[in-house]
């Protein structure tokens, strides 16, 4: 029993401690412009520390994932992309953050106008209970955007692979649809505001296998014009659809930290760090 507990001591301890592997070979650097670059970034509800010095670029028109243990810290990162974090008492944070050069977080900034650009699809899908229609329509009324409302509500569910399934029931609520419908009407809602990056924070993790696999496939063709963040617990989507990830895990200080960022391919396949390979293999977490 002694040796179990010293055995399994010393193999938290390998998993935790810093690795001897420079950062710099552990970090990819991404191609082509940024449109979110983070930099030393940290994240605080009121005392607790809920990320450090995280430091990575999303790149433009590409899917990026967020991977690690519970707890690490990859939703408080996603949500500090659009500052819906700024809801919870206490949040503060350090460091810079920055959308097209402009710092997220410069208290000249129109939180408003930061969330109708860098758009968020939560984990259980939640429409509003209005129909189908008006679901979509909200947004771009809200927001004042110009045209045809008709236009612009086909347009987005179109972008979001709904319209064959309900162009004949616009009027009904979005409530009676199936879940993996309800979650592409909440993707349709996001578009309809044109917005420039989409965070996704564990889409499919309520949905059906089949689901999963049009969400996914969505995501790929929406790349093409947006640039895409999605947290996710399954390792096979990551590495199914995005094109960089990042994989988190957190410190003995409970802290969440950037392990490894590199392109998709090179992180599952041939990883820099050591606590990176025990995650992906499934040794941990």
């Amino acid at each position: 029993m002694v040796a179990d507990s010293i055995a399994t001591t010393e193999r938290e301890r390998r998993l935790t401690s810093a690795p001897d592997i420079p950062i710099h070979e552990r970090m990819a650097s991404i191609a082509g412009p940024a449109v979110l670059d983070v930099q030393n970034f940290s994240a605080y509800y009121g005392q607790f520390r809920a990320l450090d010095g995280v430091s990575l670029q999303i790149p433009d028109r590409q899917i990026t994932a967020l991977i690690g243990p519970s707890g690490c810290g990859k939703s408080t990162l996603l949500r500090c992309m659009n500052r819906m974090n700024d809801l919870v008492d206490g949040f503060h944070c350090e460091g810079r953050l920055t959308y097209h050069g402009q710092d997220l977080y410069d208290k000249k900034v129109d939180v408003v106008e930061v969330r109708r650009r860098v758009g968020m699809v939560f984990q259980k899908p939640n429409p509003f209970p209005k129909s189908i229609y008006e679901n979509i329509a909200f947004g771009p009324k809200v927001n004042g955007i110009k045209g045809n409302m008709d236009e612009i509500v086909e347009h987005a569910l179109r972008q979001a692979a709904l319209w064959d399934d309900v162009k004949d029931k616009l009027k009904q609520s979005g409530l009676a649809l199936s879940g993996g419908q309800q979650q592409r009407l909440c993707i349709a809602r996001a578009l309809a505001v044109q917005p420039d990056v989409i965070l996704m924070d564990e889409p499919c993790s309520a949905l059906d296998p089949i689901a999963t696999l049009k969400i996914e496939d969505l995501m790929k063709d929406l790349a093409k014009v947006y640039t895409i963040v999605i947290v996710t617990h399954n390792m096979q989507q990551a590495a199914r659809v995005a094109d960089y990830t990042a994989f988190l895990m957190m410190r003995e200080d409970r802290a969440g930290e950037l392990v490894e960022f590199r392109d998709t391919d090179s992180l599952f396949t041939a990883p820099k760090d050591k606590r990176t390979e025990d995650y992906i293999t499934g040794r941990f977490g």
